[in-house]
């Protein structure tokens, strides 16, 4: 049996396990239960209990510390439609075994060399942490949005309980009149209210799902606000000042680092290509006068 054959072989396994891990993934066993055949007779014994899913075995043999970060990360982005920690390690180990697949085919197709070697571990990695890098990308986008539109947002409270509404009404009213992930966060604690949450709990609940510290200051504020009855109106005052100050001085942090982040451009893509253009044709002329 020649090595093609072999590498054959070992490709044709490994994405037969791929595919049954994708099986197990879409198809979860589910539980059966059996009903007693008479009343008066106690309840049947369950023989076919629920199977642990593939995702779950997954889950429960990750690190707790990992799987909670996921989770975490999970909860910063808003909660995606499908995303779960078990979705993304299954996803984890299905991309990794591909990409070890692809890069075992990738090694051996022209023979060994290695550059193609640290390709293919370079693909490997990147296609394993993919979903990691995923998640921490949409979950920061999403708290970064949240610190752009906090100050525009307490203004537009402050003015709404400058004219007489209440707290809770300006800021319904300032949540729906916005859009994005803050005023997402502003209904959902409303809804927490409207079930019977109070105003601390609602906001606690809010603090856990977000990882901005500006908001988190703001949360602490108007909860000290409430329990000891200061005047809320004040308070978003002076919140919303501190936010246009805090937001004005991140945009100058982020203007001075422009000129560092620059360099590095600078240095290794502008400058060579100016030094081809201009040196080149002197270059060329020398040459050329030493042939004469």
């Amino acid at each position: 049996m020649d090595a093609g054959s072999i590498i054959a072989y070992i490709s044709a396994i490994v994405v037969a396990a791929a595919l049954g891990v994708l099986v197990f993934l879409l198809f979860p066993a589910r539980k059966v239960e059996t009903e007693p055949a008479n009343v008066d007779e106690a309840p049947a014994v369950d023989v076919s209990r629920e199977r642990t899913s593939f995702a779950e075995s997954l889950a429960a043999a990750a690190p707790k510390g990992y799987v909670g970060w996921l989770e975490r990360q999970i909860v910063f982005a808003g909660r995606p439609a499908g995303w779960s920690a078990r979705g993304l390690l299954t996803w984890k180990l299905i991309l990794g075994i591909g990409a070890v697949v692809f890069g075992f085919l990738f090694v051996y197709s022209g023979g060994p060399q290695p550059f193609k070697v640290l390709l293919a571990i370079a693909a490997i990695i990147l296609l394993f942490f993919a979903p990691d890098i995923l998640a921490n990308s949409r979950a920061h986008d999403r708290q970064q949005a949240i610190v752009y539109a906090l100050p525009d947002t307490l203004d537009q409270m402050t003015i709404a309980v400058e004219a007489g509404l209440g707290f809770d009404s300006a800021m319904a009213k300032a949540a729906r009149g916005g859009d994005g992930p803050l005023a997402e966060e502003l209904i959902r604690v409303l809804q927490d209210m409207s079930i019977g949450r109070t105003r601390r709990e609602a906001f606690e609940e809010l603090g856990r799902r977000t990882n901005s510290d500006d908001l988190r200051r703001f949360i602490r504020a108007i909860v000290q606000a409430d329990a000891y009855g200061l005047a809320i109106g004040e308070v978003l005052r002076v919140q919303a000042g501190e936010m246009r100050t805090k937001r004005r001085q991140r945009a100058e942090e982020q203007a001075q680092k422009v000129t560092v982040k620059i360099i590095f451009p600078l240095i290794f893509c502008l400058l060579p290509a100016m030094f081809i253009v201009i040196l080149t044709p002197a270059v060329l002329g020398i040459m050329n006068q030493f042939a004469r």
